[in-house]
């Protein structure tokens, strides 16, 4: 009988940390962004600044648990061909997984839409956290989507990599 109630102690706990693990995961770490500190900037083509943008709707999450957890949804009454003359387009982003609570955001759909040319991307602040690029993808209809992208300088810092000459020195 011992043996029976060791092995269900041992599940008991297994399960218990388990959801211990998925509920930080999930929820624990993630905060809402205040209104006041929401908001989207684009980098300019022809300054290389930062401007923001209008927006209305816009909802953003983070999490000081990691540099790259930071997402955000919003409206913009900008077009495509005007801020695709205007702001600088970001190669190679692929939205990351949010939390399923945070319903606005659906990576899948968002990769989908840039695939398919229905939604551009555009540089949102470069190295807002060493490695780490802040990006947007705005559809065609106006949603927009914010997320942060690990670059190739922050490949090489996190893997251990010399870092190239265009990567900045580290603070």
């Amino acid at each position: 009988m011992s043996g029976k109630l060791l092995a269900g102690g041992i599940v008991l706990i297994s399960l218990i940390f388990g959801a211990i693990v998925y509920y930080t995961q999930v929820y624990y770490y993630y905060q809402d962004v205040p209104a006041d500190q929401a908001v989207v900037r684009l980098t300019v083509l022809a300054s290389g600044e930062l401007e923001e943008i209008p927006t209305t709707d816009l909802r953003a999450i983070d999490a000081t648990s990691s540099p790259i957890r930071y997402r955000a949804c919003f409206t913009t009454p900008l077009s495509l061909a005007m801020m695709s003359e205007t702001y600088e387009s970001y190669d190679g982003a692929a939205p990351r997984n949010a939390p399923g609570w945070f319903d606005c955001f659906d990576a899948a759909a968002i990769g989908a839409e840039i695939e398919a040319g229905t939604a551009l991307v555009f540089t949102g602040q470069r190295n807002i956290e060493y490695g780490i690029d802040r990006v947007v993808a705005v559809t065609g209809d106006g949603r927009g989507y914010v997320w942060e992208e690990i670059n190739e300088c922050g490949d090489k810092a996190y893997d251990g990599t010399p870092l190239g000459e265009n990567c900045p020195p580290r603070e």
